[in-house]
């Protein structure tokens, strides 16, 4: 079902609660997604590294559905260099390379947000960082809430009882809150003394290198006994210590990285913090991006389940599928289908640009399958729903004649699945002019899932959802009623219609239209009757010939065991654990201090202790160790 999401102010004012504004670092975040995710898993046919785009948009999702904001904002770094880097040439000079497969997911990743009504803020001269202090700033201001979803510590000396840094753990999943509370039980300091004990320490991303032999509890300690990095710097020489002479003469360092890590809070923006309102989503446009880039269904799905998404798709208003649906279900009794099928399914009612929908519950694979269910729908709404097993001689006869007959046009969903569950049944299925999964792979032939529910939202602008009572698949009418039996399964069948009718225009733009009807449909029964046919196998003599090869490779390891052993007769049982010498002439090494006094057998080895490897073996094996004969010799 669409979701349906009032405007930031309805919400606000409905629940009676204040706005919440969540602002993400866009290239930090997308970093995080990129290295959490394996690129190689990742990937289109066409060579398009997609790991990072995927889990923004995964821990996007989550952060819509947990925090539930009513402004949100993504802030991005842009190329070139900012104020910082013209105060100090070093800055970030360490940074090892970024990946060759990251650049190009930042645009995509940003044309999602776009799509999915997200702005997309960046500031020339400034860092993410700075535009998110900006709106943060803004936001507390105007009396909102404030979230900050960031990998950067910096953000922590933004922290205030109205601003939270939801800062990422070990997982896409896990975010950590840091609210005040937090950051000193980890740090020592306050959030707005984070600053100077980040001066003290250094920042290795950033390549800000701190006071030697200073981490963050002597830091803290310091701050906290001078009370602030400034007072800290005035006293000076009532530092004790190695670690205080490191800091006098490191002075220059920490009082340039307290002034490049500070936040700007006054960037100017394009866009004020009352207007980060997510806007409509272009479902079309989500959706083409999602098969361009191959993501199956799954993502999909949960992101239009947190998003305000439009009802119906461009394709939609162009074919008129998106006008609603008619299904007059009629649940076949016994004796019931020949009538039905004379009345609405003749072969005068049907047409190649009006054919009868089909839809089938059951299972098939391997050659095989089965039916538990099958409905036909016809374009004036009229649907029969058919229980096989309740079906008399006349209405086998009657739904077997509606089936093969090739002048009755129909269209399926998975026209190969169909074909393998009614042949098993004894049916003929014909007349089958489209395949909708076919044809939506001819049509969008990157897309990696063709499943109806995805292609009922794309083009038809129309929601699946499970359905509680039957277990079946219904479509949102808009309209009351549709609970009674069969109407999931009749549903399927209508959306599978009309579906066909959409993809035949698209097909025809496309000029796919002869393919799909000469090449692929054909193609499928083709397959169809060869898996159900299988091969034929002779078992005897391929039975036959595993026991020839067992039996030479029996005699083969047999010479090559009596080889080792130097001798032809065969003797078991044998001393030796590592090899098959059983022969008189092999007595097994001999242990030199064993620990209780073992006896002697015939083959004059030890019994006692774990077994060695006699000659034999440890000639194969490389190593010097002889058997206890050849060793007394």
């Amino acid at each position: 079902m669409v979701t349906k999401r009032e405007t930031p102010e309805q919400t606000s004012q409905a629940d009676g609660g204040r706005a919440r504004l969540l602002l993400l670092d866009g290239h930090s975040m997308a970093f995080r997604a990129f290295f959490a995710l394996p690129v190689e898993k990742f990937g289109t046919s066409t060579g398009q590294s997609t790991n990072a785009v995927y889990g923004f948009a995964s821990m996007l999702v989550k952060l819509l559905r947990d925090e539930e904001p009513t402004h949100v904002a993504v802030a991005w770094d842009l190329s070139g260099p900012t104020f910082r880097d013209e105060e100090y040439d070093g800055y970030k000079g360490g940074r090892s390379e970024t990946p060759p497969e990251f650049p190009s997911q930042v645009p995509l990743t940003q044309d999602l947000m776009r799509l999915i009504g997200v702005a997309n803020l960046s500031a020339p001269g400034f860092e993410a960082d700075d535009v998110i202090a900006t709106l943060a700033h803004q936001g507390g201001e105007a009396g909102m809430e404030v979230l900050i979803a960031s990998g950067d510590r910096d953000a922590f000396q933004l922290v205030t009882e109205n601003c939270t840094v939801l800062y990422p753990g070990k997982s896409l999943s896990d975010m950590r809150r840091m609210d005040p509370e937090a950051v000193e039980d980890k740090y020592g300091v306050s959030p707005e003394r984070y600053r100077d004990l980040a001066a003290l320490v250094g920042e290795k991303a950033d390549n800000l290198p701190g006071v030697p032999g200073v981490g963050p509890k002597t830091a803290a300690k310091w701050i906290t006994k001078f009370g602030s990095l400034e007072e800290l710097v005035a006293r000076a020489d009532e530092v004790p210590g190695k670690a205080g002479q490191n800091f006098r003469d490191h002075l220059d360092d920490v009082l340039r990285n307290q002034r490049l890590n500070k936040l700007v809070t006054d960037v100017e923006l394009d866009t004020g913090v009352r207007e980060l309102g997510m806007g409509e989503a272009d479902r079309a446009g989500v959706d083409a991006l999602f098969d361009n880039l191959e993501f199956a269904s799954n993502l999909r799905e949960r992101l239009y389940a947190v998003i305000r998404a439009g009802e119906g798709a461009e394709a939609a208003e162009e074919g008129g599928a998106g006008e609603g649906f008619t299904v007059d279900v009629t649940v076949a009794a016994t004796g019931g289908v020949s009538a039905w099928i004379a009345e609405h399914a003749s072969a005068e009612a049907l047409t190649e640009h009006a054919p009868a929908g089909l839809a089938i519950d059951g299972a098939w694979g391997a050659g095989t399958g089965r039916v538990d269910a099958l409905a036909v729908t016809v374009p004036s709404g009229a649907a029969l729903f058919v229980d096989p097993t309740v079906l008399d001689a006349a209405d086998t006869e009657a739904l077997a004649g509606f089936l093969a007959d090739a002048e009755r046009p129909k269209a399926v969903h998975e026209y190969k699945g169909a074909l393998l569950a009614l042949g098993a049944h004894g049916w003929d299925l014909n007349g089958v002019i489209s395949d909708t999964a076919l044809a939506a792979y001819l049509a969008q032939p990157g897309q990696r899932r063709f499943d109806l529910a995805d292609l009922c939202r794309k083009y038809l602008g129309r929601e699946l959802e499970e359905d509680t009572d039957g277990a079946q698949m219904t479509l949102d009418l808009g309209e009351e009623g549709g609970s009674g039996r069969g109407h999931g399964l009749a549903v399927r069948a209508a959306a599978t219609r009309d579906l066909a009718g959409v993809l035949a225009a698209e097909l025809d733009k496309r000029g796919g239209t002869h393919l799909l009807a000469e090449v692929e449909l054909p193609l499928v029964d083709v397959l169809a009757r060869l898996e159900r046919a299988g091969i034929a196998a002779d078992r005897e003599y391929l039975e036959g010939l595993q026991g020839s090869s067992r039996r030479r490779r029996a005699a083969r390891w047999s010479g090559r065991t009596r080889s080792w052993a130097g001798s032809s007769t065969w003797v078991p049982p044998s001393s030796c654990s590592r090899c098959s010498s059983r022969t008189w002439s092999c007595p097994g090494p001999r242990r030199s201090r064993p620990a209780t006094r073992p006896t002697r057998t015939r083959w004059r080895g030890w019994r006692s202790g774990p077994r060695t490897s006699c000659r034999a073996c440890c000639c194969t094996t490389g190593t010097r160790r002889s058997c206890a004969r050849r060793s007394r010799a």
